[in-house]
């Protein structure tokens, strides 16, 4: 059980961190699309698209890697006072309840949206440049497979909790500024001896 959270965590944090690698080509976008337009007078029919379609796709293939490390928004005012046994028993019936049926209509939604898409290779209506728009519905069904793998993962991560009564934490592997702060200036103090 553990072996495979493992692996649906390092699956999820892969696609996660290859797709956030999308924001850099945003900017990049972004900051071209403002110099041809303000400087060169020469704006561009495909930019607004094609960022619209970066910004869906890092955020979508993002999904998993952030149920992975725990980022969801939760209402947590009376499930942080809960011990974790009782945490996870309620996790396991939202999981069950909500997230899997959600995710199960995500993967066949967008399965006939995509095949509907890639048949006639769909452009945006929206674009005067007539941009390709097909293989970013396939992104859904992705998605929704990336989101199945992990929800699968945390359901099992429930499981050991409910037996254990501790949470089995996704490995580390990015930290907010301010902990990192933290961190070094906690370690400072222990090398000055206060």
């Amino acid at each position: 059980m553990i072996g495979f959270i493992r692996l649906a965590d390092s699956l999820s944090a892969w696609f996660g961190k290859a797709f956030a690698w999308l924001i850099v080509l945003m900017a990049v976008g972004t900051g071209y699309e403002v110099f041809v337009r303000y400087v060169l007078n020469s704006p561009t029919a495909w930019a607004l698209d094609v960022s619209f379609i970066m910004y869906g796709t890092l955020f979508m293939m993002g999904g998993a890697y952030t149920l992975s490390r725990g980022g969801h928004v939760r209402g947590d005012f009376l499930y942080r006072l809960w011990q974790p046994r009782t945490q996870a028993k309620v996790d396991l019936f939202l999981y069950l309840i909500f997230f899997f049926p959600g995710v199960f209509a995500l993967i066949f939604t967008g399965w006939k949206y995509s095949s509907r898409s890639w048949g006639y290779t769909e452009v945006s209506v929206n674009s005067p440049a007539g941009i390709p728009i097909f293989q970013f519905k396939t992104v859904m069904v992705a998605a929704g497979i990336l989101l199945f793998i992990q929800g699968i993962a945390q359901i099992m991560r429930c499981i050991h909790c409910i037996r254990t009564n501790e949470w089995l934490a996704a490995e580390e592997d990015v930290m907010e500024t301010e902990d990192l702060l933290l961190k070094k200036a906690q370690e400072e103090g222990k090398g000055t001896g206060e």
